[in-house]
């Protein structure tokens, strides 16, 4: 039997006071125990703040202040955006020891770097960020922060494709709002060493790096620009885009600003390539509203001037819409004289003075107010200058300058009888006919002679009893010629209408018959054609058994139909807005029974142009013609010769219009009071000769 272990017997006699292995108890009073009065005397001698002392201090860092601006959630709320703690290394953390280095792998190092790659989202986040940041900067003072301008153009180095349009956008912004009104001429070694106030050098240094971060973008421009050729990625074509959208809105936005030339050459670029698409347009568009909005005219001529050099080094191998941007001109719609290819007609100066400047009465002066008066007109002329106000004598160099280039361009093509440009060409002549001089007018109308006559030997060659279907023409090419040749009898007489006609009639020995008759001979063709008032926005089915199922050209400038056209040229030989009654009777009589036999077999809304045109003819020449409704009132004898080719040999009154008779039971009412006006207008003549 094992034995049990004894127990520990609790002592309750409490030590001796003298022990130093014992503390006296709180639990018993004992007489030997220490008092409250050696407690507090004791106290005194304790050492409280050593355990606090001996404590590790714990440094609080200093909380960075947030310069970020609130936000607005989704909710409407306003809330501060934190910004996380970033953890400041040592001082002396890249002192290392050997160790350390040699525990580093190949493996950890390229985690490191791949960790601190930023994503292509964040960089665009981060551009959009500065790229406001430094544009806020600049547009508050663009003489303190001029610096901006080279850290909008490094961000815009980037090769990220979005984070470089970013920057190309964001430049075209803040030169659009800084560039100063005027153009900013370089400083020369007088200027550098003159001296000048604190503000004068500041404001120079503006200008300066200015105009060299300007230089700077716009050869960007040039560069990205010219990637938009064909055999190019997406990528950089999108850049291209931008690009020249950047060059067409600071061209409209700052015309007067240093390197407009540059901005010129990228938008003339642009339109001298084959592929039509939204830069071409956005860049043809561009030259229209800068031609329109040009007050002074230096900077149209400018463009004129790359344009026709343009066009001249490409053989005329352009577009039509190219050529029509000088239709939309606004100095040659304010010019007063006229002028040719070689020179211009200057307004002519009193016969009277005989070369000599007129007198007048001078004012006596001494010489220190012939000095102040000199000095007040130099300060004058500066000031003049940095407003860009134009005199007038210099708006009309600029004016003559591009009137000439202009004529020279159209004549070259009128040379070259290029037939996609040829409309462009007469429409334009028939705008600027008043300005045309007497010298250039001959020349214009031999050429114009010369392009009528060979439209009308291609008709007279063609022969109705055979065709042969690999030498035919298209429907397409007769209209073209058909129009063109109706062009060419409009700007024949525009171009007589501009000058004085009987002084013009009495010098150049001017003869307009081949035009009349070309038309004259025309109408009956004109009006047996099935596609006459067909345009490129008509809804029409193909015709299945046609050769060539080309569609219609649209033409670009000139939208008129062709029955809008022949309207406009028998107005111009019928009723001249010059000389009116001077119109032979024999041609009214004429032209009056043909087109009475053309309106048979016209289409509706033609008929009633010519029966519309007819009116107005009756009205002016009704005693003219008054004895084609009568038969008993015959000056001629024979009869009326139609198919003859020539309005003189036609014997017009020996005919009558019986017609009228047709017209009256015409299917369409508007065409039945249409002939009634005529009959109307006819028995008002006759009153009034009665």
């Amino acid at each position: 039997m094992a034995l049990a272990p004894a127990r520990k017997k609790r002592r309750l006699s409490p030590p001796e006071a003298h022990s130093p292995e014992t503390s006296p108890s709180t639990l018993v009073e004992t007489s030997d125990a220490p008092s409250g009065n050696d407690f507090f005397a004791n106290a005194a001698r304790w050492n409280l703040e050593q355990n606090y002392e001996t404590r590790p201090r714990k440094v609080k860092k200093k909380d960075r202040e947030n310069t970020r601006l609130p936000i607005k959630t989704a909710e409407g709320r306003v809330e501060q955006l934190v910004v996380p703690d970033i953890k400041e290394e040592d001082n002396d953390s890249w002192l290392g020891s050997d160790e350390e280095k040699d525990t580093t792998t190949p493996e950890s190092a390229e985690v490191k770097i791949e960790e601190t790659k930023i994503s292509g989202r964040q960089q665009i986040l981060e551009a959009k960020e500065e790229l406001a940041r430094v544009a806020s900067l600049i547009n508050e003072d663009p003489e303190e922060h001029v610096g901006g301008f080279r850290t909008l153009a490094q961000i815009a180095s980037s090769s990220n494709l979005v984070v470089k349009k970013l920057g190309l956008a964001t430049q075209l912004t803040v030169y659009k709002d800084v560039i100063p009104g005027y153009r900013i001429r370089p400083l020369g070694d007088s200027d550098m060493t003159e001296k000048v106030s604190k503000e004068v050098r500041r404001l120079r240094a503006f200008e300066q790096g200015l105009v060299g971060s300007y230089q700077k973008y716009v050869n960007e421009l040039t560069k990205h620009a010219r990637s938009s050729r064909g055999g190019v990625s997406e990528a950089l074509s999108s850049l291209a885009t931008v690009a020249i959208s950047c060059a067409c809105t600071l061209l409209l936005a700052v015309p007067h600003f240093n390197f407009r030339g540059e901005l010129i050459k990228i938008l003339v670029t642009k339109l001298s390539g084959k592929r039509i698409d939204s830069d071409y347009t956005k860049c043809r568009e561009t030259f229209e509203t800068l031609f329109r909005d040009d007050e002074d005219g230096t900077a149209s001529l400018d463009a004129i001037t790359t344009l026709t050099r343009m066009m001249k080094a490409c053989n005329f191998r352009i577009d039509e819409s190219v050529l029509n941007t000088f239709l939309h001109l606004r100095l040659l719609s304010e010019f007063s004289s006229k002028g040719s290819q070689n020179h211009i007609d200057r307004s002519q100066p009193d016969p009277a003075l005989k070369g000599k400047k007129p007198k007048f009465k001078k004012e006596f002066r001494t010489k220190k107010q012939r000095k102040l008066e000199k000095e007040r007109k130099a300060i004058s002329k500066e000031f003049n200058e940095a407003d860009a106000i134009v005199s007038h004598e210099e708006r009309d160099r600029m004016q003559a300058e591009t009137l000439k280039l202009v004529f020279v361009t159209y004549f070259r093509i009128l040379k070259a009888r290029i037939p996609t440009l040829t409309g462009a060409v007469l429409e334009g002549l028939a705008k600027y006919a008043h300005l045309i001089n007497q010298d250039f007018f001959g020349d214009l109308l031999e050429a114009l002679k010369d392009l009528t006559t060979t439209v009308a030997s291609s008709h007279d060659d063609e022969d109705p009893s055979f065709e042969d279907p690999s030498t035919s023409e298209t429907p397409a090419t007769t209209r073209s010629a058909t129009r063109d040749s109706l062009l060419c009898i409009i700007t024949a007489f525009a171009l007589l209408e501009g000058q004085d006609a009987h002084k013009a009639v009495s010098t150049l020995h001017l003869d307009l018959s081949l035009f009349t008759t070309h038309l004259y001979r025309s109408l009956h063709a004109l009006a047996l054609d099935p596609d006459l008032e067909l345009s490129a926005r008509s809804l029409r089915l193909p015709d299945p058994h046609a050769l060539a199922l080309s569609p219609l050209p649209a033409p670009r400038i000139n939208i008129q139909t062709t029955p809008a056209l022949l309207m406009r040229a028998l107005a111009s030989i019928l009723l001249p807005p010059i000389s009116t009654h001077a119109v032979p009777p024999i041609r009214v009589a004429a032209f009056s029974k043909q087109l009475f036999i053309s309106a048979l077999h016209l289409p509706e809304k033609s008929a009633m142009g010519v029966l519309g045109l007819m009116g107005r003819v009756v009205k002016t020449h009704g005693r003219k013609i008054a004895g084609l409704w009568d038969t008993e009132e015959r000056k001629g004898d024979g009869e009326f010769e139609a198919r003859r080719g020539e309005v003189e040999g036609s014997n017009p009154f020996a005919g009558t219009v019986w017609e009228g008779e047709l017209l009256r039971l015409h299917f369409a009412p508007g065409v039945r009071r249409g002939y009634e006006d005529v009959e109307r207008g006819v028995g008002e003549g006759r009153g009034v000769a009665g």
